[in-house]
């Protein structure tokens, strides 16, 4: 265990009828299991559709049955990586976002909003237009190394002990703007780098690989697994420093740890697919309409429910541009950004 503190529920749980607590949790499980079920759908669906229809039963015999024929080939070598890779990436960045959320108490929180996508863009990007690489395995850890540098100096610009969430939205909008500008004057002195970059730049699932799932996923899996153990914890750091520490969770510790997720998560994300953006603010907000505050719940649902959305992105921009496709990342930006003026302006509202 991570910490030997009592789980923190929402408020009214110990409110309601004795009967409640025990509905509660079946319900929420029989949710969960309902995500599965649309998370499947979406995957066959990231699978069957693209400039060429292909009929369930085809997809099967291609992914079960492999054969050599030309259908086959199209499945296994090019969509079934796509979609594998995009289930890897949203729930990784569903529960990046999650955890950054509940860490700085901070609805608008996102890896994209922080600077922590960026950060590992920069430094992907340094390598390959400096440095020379260009495979996954050489350039991963400059992405981990881009975002965990990034988090540090956006909580120390944020004022560290005196950090408050719209500090922290300030400081990580300010070196996503810096970095952005470098990305871009990088991309126009040196040519060769933009026509490599220029589809990763944007987050893009169409170069995945079977390869490139195998070698990113233990990273994203080990970020994944610390993510949920955290759940515990992070429930009592929601309920602020001073609560927290009353009921036993070690704050410097939980803090540590859920950096550490997050860099996994976001670094070994933006490494393989690029930057995409506003996923772990949008799909949160939505599970804790089913789930309350309840990190134990709401950490599982983004984790099932943010892969349902990229892929359903990447399906969604393969059909609009047909037979072209737009990337992925565009189509996130395009359904994010009005959800974050939404949530701006509720909460503007709120404190009025």
């Amino acid at each position: 265990m991570l910490v030997d503190s009592p789980p923190v529920d929402s408020p009214t749980d110990a409110a309601t009828a004795p009967t409640a607590p025990r509905r509660r949790p079946a319900a929420r499980a029989a949710g969960l299991a309902a995500c599965l079920v649309l998370l499947a759908v979406v995957a066959v669906l990231g699978i069957a559709v693209g400039a060429k229809a292909i009929p369930v039963d085809q997809v099967w015999h291609g992914v079960f049955h492999y054969s050599g024929s030309d259908t086959d080939v199209v499945i296994r070598d090019v969509r079934l990586p796509r979609t594998l890779l995009g289930l890897l990436v949203g729930a990784a960045l569903g529960l990046a976002g999650t955890v950054m959320q509940a860490l700085t108490r901070n609805p608008l929180a996102d890896p994209g909003i922080l600077g922590i996508n960026a950060g590992a863009s920069a430094a992907v990007v340094s390598a390959i237009s400096f440095l020379g690489v260009t495979s996954l395995t050489g350039y991963v850890w400059f992405a981990f190394a881009g975002a965990a540098l990034v988090s540090v100096a956006v909580h120390v610009l944020g004022g560290t002990r005196s950090v408050t969430p719209v500090r922290l939205a300030l400081a990580g909008t300010a070196l996503t703007a810096v970095l952005t500008g470098y990305l871009n004057a990088v991309n126009l002195m040196d040519s060769a780098a933009l026509d490599r970059m220029r589809f990763w730049t944007v987050g893009s699932l169409a170069n995945a690989t079977l390869p490139t799932v195998t070698r990113i996923a233990p990273f994203l899996a080990v970020g994944a697994l610390l993510a949920l153990l955290l759940a515990r914890p992070l429930n009592a750091v929601a309920l602020g420093d001073d609560q927290a520490r009353a009921l036993g969770a070690r704050l410097t510790r939980t803090r540590v740890l859920a950096m550490l997720a997050v860099t996994l998560l976001c670094g070994g994300a933006t490494a393989v697919c690029g930057p995409i953006v506003y996923l772990g603010l949008m799909v949160p907000h939505a599970v804790r309409v089913l789930t309350g505050p309840d990190l134990r719940w709401i950490l599982p649902y983004s984790a099932v429910l943010s892969p349902v959305l990229l892929v359903g992105a990447d399906v969604l921009g393969r059909v609009l541009a047909r037979p072209g496709e737009l990337q992925v990342g565009i189509v996130t930006a395009v359904l994010g950004g009005p959800v974050f003026v939404l949530l701006v302006r509720r909460r503007r509202m709120a404190q009025l």
